[in-house]
């Protein structure tokens, strides 16, 4: 059995998220450091212990047989599928949402925990499968099974979340050797949707399509089919957007015209861009940031939390930060590529694919180049759920890493 201290346990990968960690904690103590509320001022104690949980979630993942993953795969997913199915029903609502599970003092989040458990089944399913990726029955399997919980999660409603599902699908089939042409045709339908806001651009789309599948000429019932699908998603654009949450529009519209509400919806936005700009270089200086200290930037503890490292630390400091994600990122691809066993390898990019997701969208929205989703930064921003997923994930990492040579 490897132990921690053994010379095939990767002691960076701990050591860049103990940095990460203590950075968010850090950072949500200077947030809330001029708080008048005690409670608020006191947070990061409740970060700290969720790093010392983390830990220990990464201990026992860490112990847990490669094989174990595999062969439980599935059974993982369904109960994944259930807890969704019960968090509509029994969850803790916040601002209209149900997408918590209350215990003592602490809110889990259960959506956060099937990111992995998605991960196993397609990871299986990638690895075993001999049907050809032409195949319309092999695709839906694939689909159906980050679809699933993304659909359920849609409904609580979290949109950002569900969202990650779509970039480990993507990302796991590139692995397995989809060529990118026909991963543009899976996410042809989400395209089709957005084009259907306006004829022309749909009209030009579809063009592109059919010139796209006259090059790949998968079989006749294929092309059809897809065409087909996405003749369906264009029509409903209009439906599926008096579907989303006011808020959810809100969102989409400021993140095009930020202008449009500087005072509502496109406030945090507009702040946050301010509170990063001010910091130039090398910032102001740890609790010296004039909108952390005033409060301006609302949420700046959670998913702007890289606000406050922009306005405090500056260029410099946003580079660093996102040096050590980078190191994570690629420490994950080099894990996957050493591997020799093809589950374990697809699963080490699944995994990078949320931090690298997560990562991506977090600092775009606080810059203003992604919309605003709500998606926390690993390892640094506050909240439980977010902090012991990120530490299974690396404890999983590290499982893969040291047992490398295993079939």
């Amino acid at each position: 059995m490897i132990k921690f201290g053994s010379k095939e346990f990767d002691l960076t990968l701990i050591i860049v998220a103990l940095i990460l960690s203590a950075v968010g904690i850090l950072l949500i103590y200077s947030a809330k450091y001029h708080s008048d509320n005690p409670v608020e001022r006191a947070i990061y104690i409740k970060q700290i212990i969720w790093v010392l949980v983390g830990l220990s979630a990464c201990a026992f993942t860490f112990s847990i047989p490669l094989r174990f993953y595999e062969i439980f795969s599935y059974v993982l997913y369904f109960l994944s599928l259930l807890t969704l199915v019960l968090i509509l029903m029994i969850g803790s609502s916040k601002m209209g949402a149900f997408r918590w599970i209350s215990i003592g003092g602490f809110n889990i989040q259960p959506s956060e925990f099937a990111k992995i458990a998605t991960i196993f089944p397609l990871a299986r399913y990638l690895a075993y499968s001999k049907r050809s990726i032409y195949s319309f029955r092999w695709l839906a399997s694939v689909i159906g099974i980050a679809l699933l919980p993304a659909l359920l999660i849609l409904n609580q409603p979290d949109l950002g979340t569900s969202l990650v599902f779509f970039a480990i699908l993507i990302s796991m089939l590139f692995w397995s050797g989809v060529p990118l042409f026909y991963l543009f045709l899976i996410i042809s339908p989400f395209i089709s949707l957005v084009c259907g806001f306006h004829w022309l651009s749909w009209a030009l789309f579809f063009l592109i399509l059919i010139m796209l599948l006259y090059r790949l000429r998968p079989t006749f019932i294929f092309s059809v089919g897809f065409l087909l699908l996405n003749l369906a998603f264009g029509t409903i654009t209009l439906l599926v957007w008096n579907k989303l949450h006011h808020y959810q529009q809100q969102r989409i519209i400021v993140f095009l015209d930020p202008g449009r509400d500087p005072q509502g919806a496109g406030y945090q936005i507009i702040q946050s861009k301010i509170a990063i700009g001010s910091g130039g270089l090398v910032g102001k200086g740890y609790l010296e940031g004039s909108q952390t200290k005033l409060a301006f930037l609302p949420h700046q503890h959670t998913d702007f939390v890289f606000s406050v490292l922009g306005e405090e630390f500056g260029l410099l400091g946003g580079i660093i930060l996102l040096g050590l994600f980078t190191f994570l990122i690629i420490k994950g691809i080099l894990i996957a590529q050493k591997v020799r066993n093809t589950f374990a390898g697809n699963v080490a990019i699944g995994l990078s694919a949320v931090i690298g997701f997560q990562m991506m969208i977090n600092i775009g929205m606080t810059l203003g180049v992604m919309p605003v989703t709500g998606l926390p930064l690993p390892f640094v921003s506050y909240g439980g759920s977010s902090m012991l997923l990120s530490w299974v994930i690396l404890g999983i990492l590290l499982a893969i890493n040291s047992r490398w040579y295993e079939y």
